[in-house]
């Protein structure tokens, strides 16, 4: 396993051991539970939690601090799959190979263990316990609730949405232009990428503002990247690949950089997006930063 593998594993298990205490029954509604359980540990690359607890450590920093901000950060991204694959929004039956949250239990089980994943999410980060002083506590509270919300993915969501045509009388998706489908996406992905990356900064009590801008820089790339590569393998990928349908954004009319500028194209940005992203967080921080650089190459290849 190369270095990278093994910083992305060490992540997923740190941050799986932490929320199976956090997602223990105790008192709790048993079903519940299980459901966001199912939600949480159906598997994944962890790539959030590995940000934050690598762009810490860029600072030096390790410990609790960033493993809970890491175990908040993965608590909405599985909150928003669960969400994301109900009927009524993407209407998916498989996540990473097995049966989505709703199709293994019911929707309103599956929506109530979204909105539990999403309220831990704030009660693990504004915990005493967590051991990060209250103002950069309260920061990073904030800049979680911003990415997640309207003036982020949820807003990006609803967007996306609107592109399809969900809301207008004749059903038919909206051409929207690159620089509409850039922000939609920024919204809709980049923000939880970017909080991951910039929240290293945010722990670190001495962290200069051009080490803070080149982790934005890179932060905003890298969620670039990853949905173009997301969008490129709905395209071209294999649904067993994949670990849920594919072909599925072209049926519904959604707006992508793949279909505006074809596969060639969108391979092309991905590529600038991977250089850019290397540049900046290169330049800042050198050979500390050889995991991050490495994530970069890993998602231009991936296959799920």
């Amino acid at each position: 396993m190369d270095d990278l593998g093994k910083g992305l594993e060490e992540a997923a298990g740190r941050v799986d051991r932490l929320m199976t205490v956090l997602l223990a029954d105790g008192r709790r509604p048993p079903r519940l539970m299980e459901a966001m359980r199912h939600a949480f540990f159906a598997g994944g690359k962890r790539m959030r939690p590995f940000l934050v607890l690598e762009s810490a450590r860029l600072f030096g920093i390790e410990g609790e601090a960033p493993l809970h901000v890491a175990a908040a950060l993965e608590a909405i991204h599985c909150y928003s799959l669960v969400h994301d694959d109900l009927p009524t929004m993407d209407d998916d039956d498989m996540r990473r190979g097995k049966p989505t949250v709703h199709r293994a239990y019911d929707e309103a089980t599956a929506i109530l263990a979204g909105d539990g994943l999403l309220t831990l999410a704030f009660a693990i980060l504004s915990s005493q316990g967590t051991g990060i002083p209250a103002g950069r506590r309260g920061k990073l509270t904030n800049r979680l609730a911003i990415a997640a919300g309207i003036d982020g993915m949820v807003g990006g969501q609803m967007l996306d949405l609107g592109a399809e045509g969900r809301f207008r009388a004749s059903g038919k998706p909206l051409k929207l232009g690159e620089k509409a489908v850039r922000r939609l996406q920024a919204l809709k992905t980049g923000a939880l990428i970017e909080f991951a990356v910039t929240s290293g900064g945010i722990l670190a009590p001495r962290a200069e503002r051009a080490e803070k801008q080149a982790l934005t820089v890179y932060g905003r790339e890298l969620g670039l990247a990853f949905q173009i590569r997301d969008d490129l393998l709905d395209v071209e990928g294999e649904a067993a690949m994949v670990g849920k349908a594919v072909a599925k954004d072209a049926e519904k009319g959604k707006a992508t950089l793949v279909s505006l500028l074809g596969i060639e194209g969108a391979r092309r940005e991905l590529d600038r997006a991977t250089e850019n992203g290397r540049a900046a967080i290169a330049a800042a921080f050198g050979p500390r930063a050889a995991r991050l650089i490495a994530l970069l190459d890993f998602n231009r290849a991936r296959q799920h």
